[in-house]
């Protein structure tokens, strides 16, 4: 089970490692890695996309006409 007290999402510790600087030891083994990490971050911003395109498609009309009418009055 996951710890309820996650201060960072996946997604931003995954950004986080994957712009650390490599250490010298890491040379040669860097590429495997940052390629594993690299691929499981996009994984992670496709399911965090995909639930907001299924929110946005379950809130229905009404959900986008209200969102539209305050973006128009904003502007």
């Amino acid at each position: 089970m996951k710890k309820k007290g996650d201060k960072e999402s996946d997604e931003v510790r995954l950004k986080k490692k994957l712009q650390a600087p490599p250490s010298a030891s890491e040379g040669t083994e860097r590429a495997p890695v940052s390629r594993r990490l690299r691929k499981h971050l996009k994984r992670v911003q496709r399911k965090r996309r995909r639930l907001a395109l299924r929110k946005h498609h379950a809130a229905g009309k009404k959900g986008t006409e209200g969102a539209q009418k305050t973006g128009a009055a904003a502007s």
